[in-house]
């Protein structure tokens, strides 16, 4: 079994608009949500195996906070160029090029990619909004066997899943 966590970064700060984009920070409600999400996920028994972060600011502050709360160390989120400003091909790519001695993964990245990498792999996800993971389970031995029809399960929550907005 192969399980992929697919996360869009939480929501970031906008205060200084001068950053490049790379560089903006998370805001407030941002690292709340991104706490959030990271309990959620550890009340799922979500074990991570290897977690992969844009190297945008934001999402590697998304990644670190999400790592805390699951137990995964911090230290060993690897920073994956491949992540930012990409296509959902190039995601497909990065997925299928996985080790396969990693049965859990975590891909923290951006939008409109995420969503429309979730689509490729079949989910009937319009929209991730900030902070949203999407879940998919395969029933595969190996990482270069994904494809949109591998995925046995899915899962998907976002931090005002439940609320009304």
């Amino acid at each position: 079994m192969k399980t992929l966590f697919l996360v869009r970064h939480a929501k970031s700060s906008w205060d200084e608009p001068d950053l490049p984009d790379v560089e903006r920070p998370l805001n407030d409600r941002g690292r709340r949500a991104a706490r959030k999400m990271g309990r959620r996920l550890a009340r799922r028994d979500a074990n991570l195996d290897l977690v992969l972060s844009s190297p945008a600011i934001r999402s590697l502050k998304t990644a670190r906070i999400m790592a805390r709360r699951l137990g995964y160390p911090r230290r060993k989120i690897l920073l994956s160029p491949r992540l930012y400003a990409c296509s959902a091909n190039e995601l497909l790519h990065t997925v299928r090029t996985l080790d396969d001695r990693f049965d859990a993964v975590m891909m923290v990245g951006h939008n409109p990619e995420m969503t429309l990498f979730a689509q490729r792999l079949g989910a009937s996800i319009a929209h991730m909004p900030t902070c949203a993971v999407a879940r998919f389970t395969f029933d595969l031995t190996s990482w270069a066997q994904v494809d949109r029809l591998a995925s046995t399960k899915t899962e998907f929550d976002y931090p005002k899943r439940g609320k009304r907005e």
